[in-house]
């Protein structure tokens, strides 16, 4: 590959203070494993205390709102987190789609908002089960993934999760992997020309240590967005060194 493998932690609603341990395990491994981009996304109240104390991982945020101020209580704003110690965003996850009910003009906005001042995005993306097995889950989420882009693709990843497998232990197979990862990049080919080429496209939905190495040598999967694996080192270094042995 001509980039790095960048492989992504979201830890969700979880961590306090007590998780350092594990962010400061995580970020030791990555110091060993430089073939390898490693970044976390805690929750907000840990951005800046993780941000003083890893120095080889990317730090991000979750969330992001469009807008650069105003009356929009409990929301965050790109700059504020960029203050806090964020380097990137997480937008258009499925369960904000779903239980904040963003669209892909939201998600759209939200990336723009932090390009605009230089922060990396990753735009997530996904079916459901039933569009699954619908046969159409490729032209649905790439239809979901065109709506969604930025007008730039500057500092951009896509991460493809299928909303089915995450969290639950399912995998999609790798022939599905792969042939949905190759339709996005058709989509990123589409809207950005050769630029679209070198966008990452992670993908996230049960990968652990046990499946990443598979994963991660589909062509086209340029990383992994983690969820519960990424909460511990003994979880997610693993998956980071699987990624480190790719050629």
């Amino acid at each position: 590959m001509s980039q790095r493998y960048y492989i992504v932690g979201n830890w969700k609603m979880n961590g306090l203070r007590s998780a350092m341990t594990e962010a400061r395990a995580i970020d030791r491994a990555a110091q060993r494993l430089p073939k390898v981009e490693v970044a976390i996304a805690p929750p907000a109240t840990l951005i800046a205390t993780m941000r003083e104390g890893v120095t080889h991982i990317g730090v991000g945020a979750q969330n992001c709102h469009m807008a650069e101020k105003g009356a929009h209580t409990g929301d965050l704003s790109a700059q504020m987190l960029r203050e806090a110690g964020a380097d990137f965003v997480i937008v258009g996850h499925s369960e904000r789609r779903a239980d904040h009910h963003e669209t892909d003009a939201d998600v759209k906005a939200k990336a723009e908002a932090a390009q605009s001042i230089d922060m990396g995005v990753i735009l997530c993306c996904g079916e459901s089960e039933a569009e699954r097995d619908s046969g159409e889950a490729e032209e649905i989420v790439a239809r979901q993934l065109a709506a969604s882009l930025p007008d730039g693709c500057q500092r951009l990843s896509v991460a493809y999760e299928p909303i089915w497998a995450i969290g639950t232990g399912r995998v999609p197979q790798v022939s599905d992997v792969a042939a949905m990862h190759r339709r996005l990049r058709t989509v990123l080919t589409d809207k950005y020309g050769d630029a679209g080429a070198d966008v990452r496209i992670l993908y996230g939905g049960s990968v652990k240590g046990d499946n990443a190495a598979e994963l991660l040598a589909v062509p086209d999967v340029g990383g992994a967005l983690v969820g519960g694996a990424s909460l511990t080192a003994d979880g997610f270094v693993p998956i980071i060194a699987a990624a480190a042995e790719q050629d």
